[in-house]
């Protein structure tokens, strides 16, 4: 079903689980602030995962060591492309009782053990903002579950608590609505620009896929610094981190991928999207833990862009801008 935006999934979501108030949410330590304000608005405790050794993603081993008496409820985020292995981290927690929310809004279409993302958990959201390999326009979401009573619930959810499917009420009469709720409704026009970024998805991720996999035998035959993030045919890539040996250069991570940048390739020097490195969320988590794998990753790293119609001339200007920056920065 269609929401907004992303926040507004990852909101209707949460709130459609119907988890106690106070419950504690464990979540990804690579994130959009919209999940960590969803869980606070909605009256939970918000509990950091760490990722996997260089990774951005949460894994079974990093889940189990942060559960507690009180989790009540597991949100995770498929974070660049990577999809997690949910069904290893349900098997790690051996607890029915803890809900699984997926937040695939970095990976749609990516696939675990022959399964899309968004199959593993009791629901999932994805942001299609306009840059994701799924887009609907300026600003959307979506919400999937394979339950057809939950999805009912974020029906309701979703549009001001109304029991949307009922025919014989005048839904236009507040009266009606089942719970106090908010209006995330999406647009016809969202919803047309979506369904045609939809049938093109699976050739989307390919063809990124593609990409990659040329921009890695080009990056193992060149003399750089640079090397590429785990990957499998799994991925949906959205952006990819590249991993640059800062024992052999001279500035630091992020003047390295300034530079490469300046030679006009589109990246992120220094990603934000870690939890633990803002300032306003301390005061709501549950504790002072710190997800030190996923900050040592993304400090010894940088986020290449990507778009589909990459191709030869763009791993060319990639590699030799790699090339170019290694060489002025060498030690």
């Amino acid at each position: 079903m269609p929401v907004s935006s992303g926040t507004g999934a990852i909101y209707v979501s949460l709130a459609t689980l119907g988890l106690p108030k106070g419950s504690t949410v464990l979540t990804s330590p690579v994130t959009c602030s919209g999940v960590l304000g969803s869980i606070q608005a909605l009256g939970f405790v918000p509990k950091v995962v760490d990722s996997a050794p260089q990774s951005f993603n949460v894994d079974a081993e990093q889940v189990k060591a942060r559960m507690s008496e009180d989790v009540r409820c597991l949100l995770v985020t498929h974070a660049a492309g990577e999809p997690v292995d949910v069904p290893a981290i349900r098997e790690a927690i051996n607890d029915d009782s803890i809900l699984i929310l997926e937040d695939c809004s970095q990976a749609t279409g990516a696939s675990i053990r022959g399964e899309k993302v968004g199959t593993w958990g009791e629901i999932a959201a994805f942001s299609t903002m306009y840059r994701k390999n799924l887009a609907a326009g300026a600003s959307s979401g979506l919400i999937f579950t394979k339950d057809f009573e939950t999805y009912r619930t974020a029906l309701s959810y979703s549009d001001r608590g109304k029991p949307v499917w009922r025919l014989d009420l005048n839904l236009r009469d507040p009266q009606y609505a089942s719970f106090p709720a908010l209006n995330w409704n999406s647009s016809e026009m969202s919803n047309a620009i979506g369904l045609a970024s939809l049938r093109r998805l699976d050739h989307t991720n390919e063809l990124r896929r593609i990409f990659l996999r040329r921009l890695f035998v080009a990056l193992a035959e060149a003399e750089t610094v640079c090397s590429p993030y785990a990957f499998h045919d799994g991925f949906a890539p959205f952006y990819f981190p590249i991993f640059v040996d800062q024992e052999k250069i001279k500035v630091s991570v992020e003047q390295f991928a300034t530079a490469v940048e300046a030679e006009g390739i589109p990246l992120g020097a220094k990603y934000g999207c870690l939890v633990n490195t803002w300032p306003w969320i301390t005061e709501h988590l549950s504790d002072t833990f710190v997800a030190r794998n996923a900050l040592l990753t993304r400090n010894a790293s940088f986020n290449l862009h990507l778009n589909e119609n990459y191709g030869e001339r763009e791993v060319k200007d990639i590699v030799e801008a790699f090339a170019k920056v290694t060489n002025a920065y060498l030690r």
